[in-house]
């Protein structure tokens, strides 16, 4: 047993050798380290500097592209609210002259209307009064001719024509008189 205990004291040992890197394998780990930190630093970060930055300026290019397009769009929105607006505005107009030019030829055909409709009866009432009067220059003729006969008649004598038209508008004088002081 002690061959055996004396082998794993040795196989613990040469495992903590074997367990941390020399010294000559930490030189080597560290000059490899710099050269390829230098080699790094010298020539792959500025290439990767170089793509970053191009990259922010491609992104702040976008965004300010994007910025621009949404104030031409803000821009182009408000030109149409305005348009829309005078629209609705000249609409507006435009019903409100219609209505007010629809009221002036209704007033203007209802005074041409009255106008023709007091033509019409003063026309009228000149057509009736010369139809009256011619009526009752026929009557007056009539009324002195039947009168004469009766008086002729009545009398047995015939009048002179002079003297029978006298009594004729002597009586429709009377006749009219007393007619109109009734009406």
């Amino acid at each position: 047993m002690s061959a055996i205990r004396i082998g794993l004291l040795a196989a613990e040992a040469s495992d903590k050798e074997n367990l941390y890197p020399h010294l000559s394998e930490l030189v080597v780990g560290f000059v490899a380290f710099a050269i390829i930190f230098f080699f790094m630093w010298k020539w792959v970060m500025p290439r990767i500097n170089t793509l970053l930055e191009e990259r922010r300026q491609k992104i702040q290019g976008e965004l300010e592209r994007a910025e621009q397009t949404r104030r031409e769009a803000d821009h182009i929105l408000e030109e149409y609210r305005e348009q829309l607006g005078g629209a609705r505005e000249e609409s507006n107009r435009i019903i409100e002259e219609a209505r007010k030019t629809a009221e002036q030829l209704r007033k203007d055909l209802m005074s041409k209307a009255d106008e023709e409709a007091q033509g019409v009866v003063a026309r009228a009432q000149d057509e009736i009064r010369a139809e009256r009067d011619r009526v009752f220059q026929e009557l007056r003729s009539q009324i002195g001719e039947i009168s004469v006969e009766l008086a002729a008649r009545i009398v047995g004598q015939s009048l002179d024509e002079s003297a029978h038209q006298r009594l004729i508008d002597e009586y429709i004088d009377q006749v009219a008189g007393s007619g109109s002081g009734q009406d």
